[in-house]
């Protein structure tokens, strides 16, 4: 029987997050929507993931809203997908039932076929709900099983300041000192350990299985060990998702199809390759050469493409690698005989399983067409891409760049010392942004985990699930005060306020339940865009100019204050957005009291009182984007 491969395109979700920052608008998904539904895509990605946060957040546009209007003209020719990180849906807290079973209910109704389940820990509990709810409402449950390696242990508790101290230091009294090094730790993330997950999400009743590779890490090698195992232990489709970051993503893919995979992730040509996943139009040659059936109309994808060059342009601000690969259309241009035996010799490499020549015709395919390079770095570190580029704005932010490479020494040991986390949205923030946060406070003299995050101690806590390998209990009980595992009591759940906004004619901030839902999912960017919503709805709706006039009048008069008196003010110690202000003025607050939460790179801050006395002036609002030293409260 002829083998078979379906195609889950990612451009519009994945894709356009990976290359441009998830900036794609409305009008620039609608120019290729009607090509779309003549392309065959067993399955489109469209949704979930960074979408309905950075829709809102930078585009002024409704989540809802782009789900059903790609449903509206793509209709029933391919899958919706979507992406969401189990219990925690798209944001850090677990959420209770109620909002999840919601969240399926309206994700559903609007066009969503699949949802991509993943849990950042790979612990099954987080996604069950998510399992229960999209199957009861009529969606299929794509669980994943997040691909990650075992850190290299050696040399890692260690910055370069303090191993050239011990040098000096040694040098004194006429020893060399060997460097400190982890005890040797048995691998934890074996073939059989992604195999054990996958058939616990078969016993929830996983519909596929995804094997999940969200940092390009796997190389081919191990996807020749691993699809077989899954192919004959679990009687579901196998999808296979990675990147090409490290330079592993097209000689893995076409590892997984010679091993049988049923659907493989794809990115449309000018938006493919670098940090994103390998080119559909390569894989079409590849399937071509191996006689493998791809029922995927290529004409349909070619008119995507002619339009995805010209946004490419319009986003070129967001342009991640700003390297635009040659023009090719699979179907009308002929390969050059010498690129045409790197297909075939990348082909025969794969089936003796010989990865150095599988990836060195892979790297010639791609750099004859203009693709990016494998990044080294991210290799050789074996961190997601992502999380390397957010170390880097942070250092940049605190002006310590020349830490960089302590940082990145720290991640192997913070991960241990936190259970083992897979490095996936958002425990890669986490640990990254700990390690940087570690790296700065060994060079300033202060204790390796001085001031670990909310996040970095939920995790520890066990707020996010089970740990890949047991917290030790003392390391808990230093972070977050107790050695007991403490998991996240969804029952504690305080839904989001829905103030009545008066000076919007009473209506209230959310409308709906949907509109209630983005509330709850993504509190300050949704509060910011449905209060501009009421406001461009109020300014419509508005019977006269005598209303506009009194409202404005009414506003002003709010503005108008009596001199504040004079206290002594709280900068923000960094860059970052207001997420919640607790104190309003006349408040009386003591030192050492949360007066706020300030969220920096993903990561949330409690901001505590620096004195005693009475809140005299508050000079933010929840939503704000503050710079480090922006004056925040003023106590007196």
């Amino acid at each position: 029987m002829k083998q078979k491969l379906l195609i889950r395109d990612l451009t519009l979700r994945d894709g356009q997050q990976s290359a441009f920052a998830t900036r794609m608008n409305q009008s620039q998904i609608d120019k290729v929507l009607p090509y779309y539904k003549d392309a065959n895509f067993y399955a489109m990605e469209v949704w979930g993931g960074a979408v309905p946060d950075s829709v809102m957040r930078y585009l002024n546009e409704n989540p809802w809203d782009r789900l059903e209007k790609i449903k509206a003209v793509v209709g029933n020719s391919s899958k919706l997908t979507a992406l969401s990180r189990g219990r925690n849906l798209f944001g850090y807290a677990p959420y209770p039932d109620e909002i999840i079973d919601g969240f399926f209910k309206n994700a559903v109704a609007s066009g969503l076929d699949i949802m991509r389940i993943f849990d950042a820990l790979n612990d099954v509990d987080n996604i069950k709900a998510s399992v229960k709810y999209i199957k009861k409402y009529g969606g299929m449950a794509d669980c994943a099983v997040c691909y990650t390696v075992d850190p290299k242990y050696d040399d890692v508790d260690e910055p370069e300041t303090e191993k050239k101290k011990k040098g000096f230091l040694s040098g004194l009294f006429g020893k060399k000192e060997e460097p400190k090094k982890k005890p040797a730790h048995e691998p934890v993330f074996t073939d059989q350990y992604f195999l054990n997950k996958a058939k616990e999400m078969l016993d929830l009743g996983a519909d596929m299985i995804t094997i999940k590779d969200m940092s390009g890490l796997i190389p081919p090698s191990r996807v020749a060990t691993l699809m077989p195992l899954f192919k004959k232990n679990l009687n579901v489709p196998i999808d296979f998702h990675t990147h090409c970051t490290p330079g592993f993503g097209l000689g893995a893919v076409l590892s997984a199809i010679i091993h049988g995979v049923d659907i493989v992730d794809a990115v449309i040509w000018n938006f493919a390759g670098g940090p994103a996943a390998p080119a559909i139009e390569l894989i079409y040659i590849f399937c071509k050469k191996l006689g493998v059936e791809l029922d995927v109309n290529m004409e349909a994808v070619a008119k995507i493409n002619k339009e995805l060059l010209s946004i490419r342009h319009e986003l070129e601000a967001f342009d991640a690698v700003k390297q635009i690969p040659k023009p090719f259309n699979p179907l009308t241009d002929t390969l050059p005989a010498e690129i045409d035996r790197e297909f075939d010799k990348a082909i025969e490499a794969a089936k003796r399983n010989d990865e150095e020549a599988l990836l060195d015709a892979c790297h010639k395919i791609e750099a004859y067409f203009n693709f990016p390079a494998p990044d080294e770095l991210v290799k050789n570190a074996e961190i997601p891409g992502g999380m390397y580029t957010n170390m880097v704005a942070q250092l940049k932010q605190f002006n310590s760049m020349d830490i960089l490479e302590d940082a990145m020494k720290l991640i192997p040991s913070v991960r241990l010392d936190s259970g083992l986390p897979p490095l996936v949205t958002p425990t890669s923030q986490i640990v990254g942004a700990q390690a940087v946060a570690s790296a700065l406070n060994i060079k300033n003299g202060r204790p390796k985990y001085a001031n670990p995050s909310n996040q970095f101690i939920a995790l520890v806590k066990g707020e996010y699930g089970k740990t890949p390998v047991p917290i030790d209990p003392k390391f808990r009980e230093q972070i977050t005060g107790s050695p007991v595992e403490t998991p996240y009591d969804t029952s504690n759940y305080k839904k989001q306020d829905n103030p009545v906004l008066p000076e919007y004619g009473g209506v209230h901030l959310a409308k709906n339940e949907k509109d209630q839902l983005l509330l709850e999912l993504f509190p300050t960017v949704a509060a910011k865009f449905l209060r501009e919503l009421r406001e461009k709805e109020f300014k419509e709706n508005s019977a006269s100019k005598q209303t506009e006039t009194v409202n404005e009048s009414t506003t002003q008069a709010e503005k108008t204050t009596e001199p504040a008196k004079k206290g002594r003010k709280m900068e923000s110690p960094m860059p970052g957005i207001i997420l919640k202000v607790e104190v309003k003025k006349g408040d009386m607050v003591k030192r050492g009291d949360r007066v706020l939460v300030l969220e920096a790179m993903k990561m949330e801050n409690d901001i505590l009182a620096e004195y005693t006395g009475e809140v005299v002036n508050v000079f933010v609002n929840s939503g704000d984007s503050v710079q480090a030293g922006a004056p925040l409260i003023e106590i007196a």
